[in-house]
């Protein structure tokens, strides 16, 4: 059986941070590695801004530091709402099947 090799499967992809362009392997389908990229540059983006009158004082990996913890902080955020969904989800459904078999007869 024939298979992509890894190599089949990576994108490259540019961004451009702090005035400078990165070039970077994404092993992910290029319209997905393109928005991961852009997100990243809009949350450093964000970050930079609201340090605009400390640009001297703040260096670039503080910033990047701070994107990432921003950026895992939604991560972690959204994972707890996912889990916190489905388990409403998972109670509701049980409560369903519970009423279901009380109300429909045996056999």
């Amino acid at each position: 059986m024939l298979g992509l090799g890894r190599d089949a499967l990576e994108q490259i992809v540019t961004i451009q941070l702090f005035g400078r362009p990165y070039t970077f392997k994404a092993e992910s389908e290029g319209a997905k590695a393109r928005e991961v990229a852009d997100y990243l540059v809009n949350e450093v983006a964000k970050v930079e801004s609201k340090h605009t009158d400390q640009t001297s004082d703040i260096s670039k990996l503080a910033i990047l530091i701070s994107a990432a913890l921003n950026i895992t902080s939604e991560h972690v955020e959204l994972k707890r709402n996912q889990s916190l969904l489905l388990r409403d989800i998972s109670d509701r459904s049980a409560n369903l099947i519970r009423l279901l078999n009380q109300t429909v007869p045996n056999g």
